[in-house]
């Protein structure tokens, strides 16, 4: 086996959703820590569920680069420092190479050219063979700046159907890397929003079967010596200190819920909350806690709810009254808290009937669900924010409630999702995206 002492990154491009980028990303991804390479991975956009997957397969916490979200800068200084002691950087982009959330902005392609990388492209080959070769020349020639390194087939039926795939690869100048035979053990597990992301068990067998399908046919060694990036500076700014990190603290305590019921998080969020990137004074110190198992929260100076699945363990969220108690007791108390949608609905009177905590006059409900997503800008009075909306459920207000923010989509169209402030506790559906934006006039 040869070694590599370089550092090597790409990302997995396609051209379309299902193509099977979950499959060959997560398949590298543990294909390297089998050969004992250092794998950092990266998810093109807001996706948590892709995410885990990577940490699953790699180890590592995986890093989204969104410039919706943090803008161009943020993203080189988020790759520079996360690829940071790494051997090979991964990127899995989002939908079809150039799709973006207006055109290319924001696409994989978009990503790859910001940060020099080339790009993998990835065909699900199903019901076409050399026809593709039209398919994989226009993808090279579209965007010259986007360097197509090479391609791997998806769902190739026999050795006559991977014979003209060659063909195709070769007549479209364009390096064959491999392909993934059809397998229905590489059906990517999925419920509910993708999946719950307590199942670490059935992802991992998934990520090994991956792996096993990538590691037979898709040439990894050639991967690494094809590709190559370019290291980028961290872009620095000055914050404010936030109210509840004084400067005579040397550190603040955050105090994050984290089990199967939250677990929607931006890796990238916590990482500059530790860093300093947004506190101003002093740094950060992350305590996780469990409000299904634990009895009451820790000792903090922030508490953040964040997204998750509460809905599907309401009885057992209501059961634990002690934490319930603990939660309610800091934000009467004037405690810094950030709910994001599923921590939302927690702090609210019930969910389908069952006591959350009352802190806030709202009552969630599965009922009649209907998906609602997308970029949002959020405009608070003294800072603006970035972020993104997804959940099933809705609520009803059971006491007037006013919003202390408005949010505008991708188009700088007006949203109705509403941001709610009680004390010292800001709440709303939108996943807010906080390691490239100043908070410190979020309180005020």
């Amino acid at each position: 086996m040869k070694c590599f002492t370089g550092k090597a990154g790409f990302v997995i491009g396609a051209v379309s959703s299902g193509s099977g980028k979950t499959t060959v990303t997560n398949g590298l991804l543990r294909s390297f820590r089998s050969m004992g390479l250092k794998a950092a991975p990266f998810k093109v956009g807001p996706d948590y569920i892709d995410t885990h997957f990577h940490k699953v397969a790699s180890g590592r916490d995986s890093i989204n680069l969104d410039v919706f979200m943090g803008g161009e800068d943020h993203v080189k200084g988020l790759f520079a420092d996360y690829s940071r002691g790494c051997d090979v950087c991964v990127v899995e982009g989002v939908m079809g190479l150039f799709d973006g959330y207006d055109c290319r902005k924001g696409s994989a392609a978009h990503i790859a050219e910001i940060l020099g990388l080339p790009v993998i492209l990835l065909i699900n080959a199903a019901s076409s063979a050399y026809s593709l070769a039209a398919v994989l020349s226009g993808f090279r020639n579209f965007n010259p700046s986007v360097n197509i390194a090479g391609v791997i087939f998806n769902n190739v039926a026999s050795d006559n159907h991977l014979r003209l795939l060659r063909y195709a690869a070769r007549d479209s100048g364009v390096e064959f890397l491999g392909y993934v035979k059809r397998d229905s053990s590489l059906i990517v597990p999925s419920r509910h929003l993708g999946l719950t992301l307590d199942e670490d068990d059935v992802i991992d067998r998934f990520v090994a079967n991956a792996a096993e399908a990538v590691s037979e046919n898709v040439d990894v060694a050639r991967i690494l010596e094809v590709t190559g990036i370019k290291s980028s500076e961290h872009i620095s700014r000055s914050v404010k200190p936030l109210p509840f990190c004084s400067s005579d603290k040397k550190k603040c305590r955050i105090a994050v819920a984290h089990d199967e019921a939250f677990n929607f998080i931006y890796p990238a969020n916590l990482h500059a909350l530790e860093s300093n990137d947004v506190l101003g004074m002093g740094y950060g110190e992350i305590v996780r806690f469990s409000p299904l198992r634990d009895e009451e929260m820790p000792e903090a100076d922030l508490l953040y709810l964040p997204g998750g699945y509460p809905e599907l363990y309401r009885e057992r969220l209501s059961a634990n009254k002690g934490m319930r108690k603990s939660i309610r007791e800091f934000i009467e108390n004037g405690g810094y808290t950030i709910a994001e949608c599923g921590g939302m609905l927690y702090l609210g009177d019930d969910i389908d009937g069952i006591e959350m905590c009352g802190i806030l006059p709202l009552s969630g409900t599965m009922a009649g669900a209907r998906l609602k997503l997308g970029y949002r800008t959020v405009r608070f009075q003294g800072c603006e924010m970035r972020g993104h909306e997804f959940h099933y459920s809705s609520v009803r207000e059971n006491e007037p409630l006013r919003s202390v923010a408005s949010q505008t989509d991708v188009r700088g169209e007006a949203v109705a999702t509403p941001v709610y402030r009680y004390k010292n506790t800001i709440a709303g559906y939108t996943h807010l995206y906080w390691a490239e934006s100043d908070f410190s006039k979020l309180w005020e």
